[in-house]
């Protein structure tokens, strides 16, 4: 993933906020690089990443794709149909055209990793602008392992590219060796949108 950004997504009201979200959903905005990771592989994800036999009891909590063309669209419709084929049971996600997306307030944005005090204080001297931290590829993978997505495989193989002082980097591999590791990342409602990494 080039970067991942939570925010609210799907309804009409302007400029919504998490206590006053209005017809909106919340969301998670998805950058990724093509060449990397596929559209398709992204719905694969998607559909691994939570149940989407059970209706949802608000908008606020639906589960959704948000699509950015006919191509989009027709990939999620087709892997909406062969998930349900799978299963065997009614998908109740719904695939809508993706319109305004509103970036949900700075204490929602990477909030597995905000729970770990030092290492978002290392990350705010290389981050100094919440928006950098928000934007920023690393943060967003480093929240995706801390959340158990990935392998411990992967962290070490990527660390060095994080920035992180070694005595915070043995603490993000200590903590993600401790836990057991989930092969996608959680996706409840997306946008996918194609990026080249900066």
């Amino acid at each position: 993933m080039v970067r991942t950004r939570v925010g609210y997504a799907g309804g009409t009201k302007t400029n919504p906020t998490y206590r006053d979200l209005g017809d909106h959903s919340e969301t998670i905005q998805i950058d990724y690089d093509p060449a990397v990771i596929s559209y398709e592989k992204l719905l694969d994800v998607f559909w691994d990443s939570h149940d989407p036999t059970s209706p949802s009891w608000s908008k606020q909590y639906m589960s959704i794709i948000f699509y950015h063309s006919d191509e989009q669209k027709k990939l999620a419709s087709g892997s909406k149909d062969h998930e349900a084929a799978r299963i065997k049971s009614k998908i109740f996600t719904s695939l809508l055209p993706a319109g305004g997306f509103y970036l949900a307030e700075d204490y929602h944005q990477k909030y597995r990793l905000r729970s770990e005090r030092e290492l978002v204080k290392e990350l705010s001297t290389i981050y100094p602008a919440v928006e950098d931290f928000v934007n920023s590829t690393a943060a967003a993978r480093i929240n995706g392992y801390l959340d158990g997505y990935g392998t411990l495989a992967d962290l070490q193989e990527e660390l060095s590219g994080f920035g992180l002082s070694p005595q915070a980097g043995k603490q993000l591999v200590s903590i993600v060796s401790g836990r057991k590791g989930k092969t996608g990342c959680p996706i409840g409602a997306g946008i996918g949108r194609k990026q080249e990494p900066d």
